[in-house]
């Protein structure tokens, strides 16, 4: 069992459950440098807090449900953290794959019984959210939520989300939110009756010529949230736009009070945390069978009898 060693700085939790990214596939896989196998990693993480540093954030109490994403650790005083943009830290560390500067611990994600992260990424989760219905904002919502933010999505935007999937069906449901008038764009009409229900007024079905001809010209912004930019040319998208549009791209400042406020809810599939279960869960992230975020559960069963 890893001793864990308490930076004043830091917030030890004991983690619930953690959601299955298409990242952590990408790291498992390899695709991200070098193939640590066998490996288990996860960077969605809710669990609820059992040791605060005596320096870390004073909004933390024991307790507390928490979540934690990607990042492990911000410098704080480099010129990206001072200007907000935390993300663009050159000192930051991951947390998978990473190394902690400090003590030289590599960082290895949330599939374990217990976390340690830094107190300032380290962010309560409203009441009102489910569980296993935040992990999947941690990461896939910011995705999903920030492009829309950073190009002033309101309620007098007509926008495109293209791919009902992990981040697409969250970012429907956050362009909904925000009063924009959603379509949502997929090669089929497979997830027609899915993307309605999260929220789009219409649907484009980007491999059937006759559907793109009649939305032609009819979108201020297009999201572009597929996991493949093989499975979904740009240049077919432009057609949509109206003059002077914007096509984001994202194939990998959040407020979680947000999601809870519009009850914004992640579809997930819950699997326990055990070898075999995420071997499985993570083929059907890979073939898409998983409407539409794994959730891996049941970490007090797993890791009985570790120490509290």
């Amino acid at each position: 069992m890893i001793k864990y060693i308490l930076i004043y700085y830091e917030t030890n939790f004991k983690a619930n459950l953690t959601s299955i990214c298409g990242s952590d596939i990408h790291a498992a896989n390899g695709s991200s440098g070098r193939h640590y196998a066998p490996v288990a990693v996860g960077h969605e993480i809710v669990g609820k807090v059992v040791k605060v540093g005596c320096k870390a954030s004073s909004k933390l109490k024991l307790g507390d449900r928490v979540g934690v994403g990607a990042r492990y650790f911000y410098c704080k005083n480099c010129d990206a953290c001072k200007r907000g943009l935390k993300n663009n830290c050159l000192k930051c560390i991951g947390t998978i794959f990473d190394v902690d500067k400090g003590s030289g611990v590599s960082t290895q994600g949330g599939d374990a019984f217990h976390n340690r992260n830094d107190g300032d990424l380290a962010f309560q989760i409203p009441k009102s959210l489910e569980t296993n219905e935040a992990a999947p904002l941690l990461c896939g919502g910011i995705t999903g939520f920030a492009p829309l933010l950073d190009n002033n999505v309101t309620k007098v935007t007509k926008i495109g989300i293209v791919g009902v999937g992990g981040i697409g069906h969250m970012a429907i449901q956050f362009a909904k939110a925000l009063g924009a008038e959603v379509t949502t764009i997929s090669r089929t009409r497979s997830k027609e009756e899915d993307a309605k229900k999260l929220g789009a007024t219409r649907f484009v079905a980007s491999g059937d010529p006759e559907s793109m001809k009649e939305h032609k010209g009819t979108l201020d912004n297009i999201l572009n949230t597929s996991s493949s930019l093989s499975q979904s040319a740009i240049e077919p998208l432009v057609v949509l736009l109206r003059p002077s549009g914007t096509i984001v791209v994202i194939s990998t400042p959040f407020k979680l009070n947000f999601a809870a406020e519009h009850n914004i809810k992640p579809w997930v599939a819950t699997f326990d945390i055990n070898e075999k279960d995420l071997c499985e869960a993570r083929v059907h992230v890979e073939s898409s069978k998983v409407r539409y975020r794994a959730v891996m559960t049941a970490f007090d069963k797993f890791f009985a009898g570790s120490r509290q």
